[in-house]
């Protein structure tokens, strides 16, 4: 602690704050007063002959301009009513070329070179989502502002699910500032994908790499819209791990984690190698957990893992080999398990079986709790959300499931995603009087959200993109 009190200082040091040693610096006079001024003494500067100092400066500054050669600038200075010339380094190196190459998986691309061979597959992402009416009686409308990359030259554009999600306009911008009115195609939210197209024609498409070939350390670049407005901004950082798998509001993700700089408005732009080649779409990051601010960790949905659906989304409008129980369940617990006098604890309480899908073909009825399905641990919905991205319709699969106090298996079948549940994509259907659900909980995931980005509805309390 500092005071300044009748020019005395004070340096505390004691917890309470209180004066510890105290230094007077008053000056005292011949006579033994003190005064609060030192002695004054006037000085005269004293003048110095200094000509054959200049002459030697001059002379050096005559011999450093005449040696330079391409090296250097001379500068005439007007100093004090006189020139002087001087030398100030000027490197002469020409700006370097950024060569355009195409994206062919066998060539190694500077950073510069990825950017220019991939810039005008990028586009920024501008939406509009009606949120009602007021006490007015007038309809309001959020916008929203997220990525994406066109993927065929015809104008068939991937992004996320949650930039699109309920838009009423979609606009999309090129990178040479045209824009254009998109429609959506189709998307999948368990895997936050969607494809959008816009009327356009010979546009330059990006090359989809090998997500699966990405090593912790590679290094990786995004290209995207961050904030809604500083478009077409590109980041790079590394690969920090290969199949990350997080949770989103139960949702399970496998993921890229990345240290490049991923911002709001980032959402659905892509993530390229060293080769120019896209192989992950830009989705998440962690903002804070536990309270506390983090930094370097962003995420990328890997493109093998979606590739084969967003083939499936342009053709059909939905991912139609999706796997579907036909259940109502929730995450089994301790006080159902005393309720209804199980041995189990944990597990998937089915509720309920609609006729004609996988569960009620297999036999599956309201009591039986999923423990295994194959050679996994079933624990609860987020284990059996994780399980059926495992499996496509028409693959069979052994549950173990417990009934009537012992387990059993029976054989499972996987059904088909009926295209009118398309919108009830992230889970099965979940009852309404789970405890386990409906009340939110602590998750440090949500989708990047900001007053252009409107996607904070995974809880907002990290989680943005």
């Amino acid at each position: 602690m500092f005071n300044d009190e009748n020019n005395t200082y004070h340096y505390s040091y004691t917890p309470n704050n209180q004066p510890g040693q105290s230094y007077d610096n008053g000056y005292y006079n011949n006579n033994g007063y003190r005064q609060t001024q030192p002695p004054y003494r006037e000085v005269q500067p004293t003048k110095k002959k200094r000509t054959g100092l200049k002459i030697a400066a001059l002379a050096l500054c005559c011999a450093l301009l005449g040696g330079a050669v391409g090296g250097g600038a001379a500068w005439a200075l007007m100093r004090n009513g006189s020139k002087v010339t001087t030398q100030v380094n000027v490197s002469a190196r020409p700006s370097a070329e950024v060569v355009l190459h195409s994206v062919d998986g066998n060539r190694l691309m500077t950073d510069a070179e990825v950017y220019a061979a991939n810039a005008n597959s990028v586009v920024s992402i501008n939406t509009t989502i009606s949120g009602g009416t007021n006490i007015f009686g007038q309809v309001t409308e959020s916008a929203s502002a997220g990525s994406g990359f066109i993927l065929t030259k015809e104008g068939f554009i991937v992004t996320n699910f949650h930039v699109v999600e309920d838009a009423s306009t979609i606009k999309v911008t090129l990178y040479n500032g045209d824009t254009y009115d998109a429609v959506y195609i189709g998307g999948d939210e368990d895997y936050d994908i969607a494809v959008i197209k816009i009327d356009a024609t010979d546009l330059q498409n990006v090359t989809l790499g090998n997500s699966e070939n990405l090593n912790v350390g590679d290094r990786v670049l995004a290209i995207g819209n961050p904030l809604g407005e500083l478009t077409f901004s590109m980041s790079g950082g590394m690969v920090s791990s290969v199949n990350r798998t997080i949770n989103v509001s139960g949702t399970p993700f496998n993921m890229i984690q990345t240290d490049a700089s991923i911002n709001p408005g980032n959402s659905g732009g892509p993530l390229f190698n060293q080769y120019g080649e896209v192989v992950g779409i830009v989705s998440a990051k962690y903002s804070s957990y536990a309270n506390a601010a983090v930094e370097g960790l962003g995420f990328a949905i890997p493109i093998n893992d979606v590739s084969a659906m967003i083939e499936d989304i342009m053709t059909n409008g939905f991912v139609t080999n999706k796997p579907y129980l036909g259940i109502t369940a929730g995450t089994m617990t301790d006080q159902m398990a005393a309720q209804y006098r199980y041995n189990i604890t944990k597990g998937v309480f089915v509720y309920s079986v609609e006729e004609g899908f996988a569960a009620a073909n297999a036999g599956l009825k309201l009591g039986d709790v999923i423990t295994m399905i194959d050679d996994h641990e079933i624990t609860s919905m987020e284990d059996l959300t994780t399980v059926k991205k495992y499996y496509s319709a028409g693959d069979t699969a052994t549950f173990t499931i417990y009934r009537d106090g012992q387990s059993t298996t029976v054989e499972v079948t996987w059904s088909a995603v009926p295209q009118q549940e398309q919108s009830n994509l992230t889970q099965e259907q979940q009852p309404a009087q789970n405890p386990q659900y409906g009340q939110g909980g602590q998750n440090p995931y949500y989708y990047y959200s900001n007053p252009f980005d409107m996607f904070d509805y995974f809880f907002g309390n990290g989680m943005f993109g």
